[in-house]
């Protein structure tokens, strides 16, 4: 076993304890690994891939690789994602001890292929330099503005033209549209909107979720936004559509927000910003800014409970390229900060696998029109897209990660009529179009 890919295909069983479940080709041609035409290849297109690893060994170091160009995949992305974190990699294993005079022996071997130090630079489009603690209001926008100020014609490109940056509500044959306008009329319907409320869209976006309330459901809306990208966006298609009197956009920190009482929120796919030291400051604020008997609606990310929460890391290729300082969190603690505060949680919906179409759809785009994206951004930030949608789609999949709106009501404490949510005694149809 003299070849290149074949050496890295040993030592990759020789570190991780497990048989590499890809084809392997190295950067001298050479090629190995599971035999079969559909087997998924891992191309490392430079000896520096080797490099990032050994200075930083895991997902940190891989994602490098991959960001910069030195790694790639030819064959099915999603097969390859799910087959690296599949079953064979996730069943019971005992890693090699690092004490394992064979795991010292491979390492060396690694560091003899990945040639002269040091090693490379990060790609720029990682985050490094943070300041002040975890979620405050300065280091909040920077992270806002680092995922979402990459161009509103890259976004356009990828989510297509409901600007929607959501999970899609899906049914059979749909397309990308009508599921984003299905998900949020489902929105709309479980507030109860109706004509002349107020309603409050935390992370607003570039606005479709306003513009559908109001034009669909006669309704004035806040929205607020870190993302002055969006801002400017979302006003320019409200005072296209003339619902400037109907609609106001703000550059806003929804703790800043002072002109309650509102008579629902809506809050899609923005908690995941929050983290766990802010997220009862969260609920506190939502909660204060309801009148009695308002309702919110709040669509969030969750991931499985870990046996130590103390444990829990967020995802450091996610976090160094997509959503810094981001943080999942599991739905049951996510309604018990809810109740916590205040709210009375009047139903929850699983929309997990709905979630797994709407970012498939998504990476269907941006591979359909790569060279665009890329001229819109940079080759480095469109594999960035790329990779983290569809290794998002696989965790969706797979049940790793899940997707819940959590409609909770601000049920009135005192005086009259003490108790009454407002909610009617079966509302899964929410009043009538679309159907839970």
């Amino acid at each position: 076993m003299s070849d290149t890919a074949s050496r890295l295909a040993a030592l990759a069983e020789d570190l991780t304890g497990v048989p590499l479940p890809l084809r392997v080709r190295a950067w001298d041609g050479s090629e190995a690994g599971p035999p079969g035409g559909d087997v998924p290849v891992l191309v490392v297109r430079h000896r520096r891939a080797l490099r990032r690893l050994l200075w930083k060994p895991g997902e940190l170091g891989l994602a490098r690789g991959w960001v910069a160009g030195d790694l790639d995949v030819e064959g099915d992305l999603y097969d390859a994602l799910d087959r690296i974190a599949g079953p064979v990699w996730e069943g019971p294993h005992t890693a090699p001890s690092v004490r394992d005079p064979r795991v010292r022996e491979a390492a060396a071997e690694l560091l003899r292929l990945a040639g002269p130090w040091p090693p490379p630079p990060p790609p720029a489009e990682e985050v490094r330099r943070r300041r002040g603690p975890l979620h405050t209001r300065g280091r909040d926008r920077r992270a806002i503005s680092h995922h979402y100020d990459v161009g509103n014609a890259f976004y356009a490109l990828v989510l297509g033209p409901s600007m929607v940056y959501s999970c899609a509500y899906w049914t059979e044959g749909g397309t990308l549209e009508t599921a984003q306008h299905d998900k949020m009329e489902l929105v709309c319907r479980k507030l109860g909107l109706k004509e002349g409320d107020r309603l409050l869209d935390v992370g607003c976006g570039w606005g479709s979720m306003a513009l559908h309330a109001a034009r669909h459901h006669g309704v004035t809306v806040v929205g607020v936004t870190l993302s002055t990208e969006q801002a400017g966006y979302a006003r320019k298609r409200i005072a296209d559509e003339g619902l400037a009197d109907r609609i106001e956009i703000r550059v806003q920190d929804y703790r800043d927000v002072r002109d309650g009482p509102y008579d629902a929120i809506s809050s899609i796919g923005m908690a995941e910003h929050v983290g766990a030291v802010a997220y009862r400051q969260y609920a506190d604020t939502l909660y204060g800014l309801l009148k009695p008997g308002g309702r919110l609606l709040n669509h969030q990310i969750s991931r499985r409970p870990e046996p130590d929460e103390g444990a829990y890391r967020v995802d450091p290729f996610i976090d160094a390229y997509v959503f810094p300082d981001g943080e999942l969190a599991p739905v049951g603690r996510t309604t018990a900060l809810l109740e916590e505060a205040g709210f009375e949680v009047r139903d929850l919906e699983a929309l997990r696998e709905h979630y797994a179409l709407t970012l498939r759809r998504w990476v269907a785009r941006l591979e359909d029109r790569w060279d665009e994206a890329v001229r819109l951004t940079s080759p480095a930030r469109a594999r960035v897209w790329r990779l983290y949608m569809a290794a998002s789609a696989v965790s969706f999949e797979r049940g790793r990660i899940g997707v819940n709106q959590i409609l909770a009501v601000k049920t009135p404490a005192a005086g009259p009529g003490t108790g009454a949510s407002g909610m009617p005694l079966r509302s899964r149809t929410w009043g009538g179009g679309v159907t839970a």
